[in-house]
């Protein structure tokens, strides 16, 4: 075999494998744009669910993308006041639901009703006392919606499902707080 031969041998094996590893790269960022990925969830909005250290969370961006995000989901979204951050809440109302919810539940017990515009959704985080969410900016448009997080990798101690939340009381006050959300036909 001449030396250009031998040359053009480790070219095509170079290439080869050179679009290999590019095919590679292609999945895995469609993968994580479309179908799922991981984030971090930190802080205290989300107590108890999420504890308030870093958590590693798989999120699938099919439901979102899709429009099946639903009430009692836990979703990631893009800030609708700082478009660099990303934050966690649950979603509490679809388009058209009539949201009842305490305006400053460490002071008052007074309330607001917002009817959730259409294309938009209500969401809140698990701990109202400590809270950042549509309390304060108002209901979220549907495309800020990154993914719904349905499973926590860690810490291992709490590896496993993230459900829908259930009927919660606060045992501090022994009070159950209900979000009243209403269809309309």
């Amino acid at each position: 075999m001449s030396l250009f031969q031998q040359w053009a041998f480790i070219v095509k094996e170079a290439l080869d494998k050179s679009f290999l590893v590019a095919k590679f790269f292609c999945g895995v960022h469609v993968a994580n744009t479309y179908l799922c990925s991981t984030a971090l969830v930190q802080g205290p909005s989300m107590l108890p669910t999420f504890s308030l250290t870093n958590e590693l969370v798989l999120l699938e961006r099919i439901s979102t993308r899709n429009g099946k995000a639903g009430t009692g989901d836990v979703v990631i979204l893009q800030s609708p006041e700082n478009p660099r951050k990303f934050v966690t809440k649950r979603i509490i109302g679809m388009e058209g639901d009539k949201i009842t919810y305490v305006l400053d539940p460490k002071n008052s017990d007074s309330t607001e009703t917002v009817i959730v515009p259409k294309g938009h959704v209500w969401v809140q985080g698990d701990n109202i006392y400590n809270s950042y969410d549509s309390r304060n900016f108002g209901p979220v448009p549907y495309g800020l919606l990154q993914g719904k997080v349905f499973w926590r990798i860690w810490p291992t101690s709490a590896f496993g499902s993230i459900g829908r939340r259930p009927e919660t009381v606060d045992p501090a006050l022994k009070v159950r707080y209900i979000f009243n959300v209403y269809r309309r036909a």
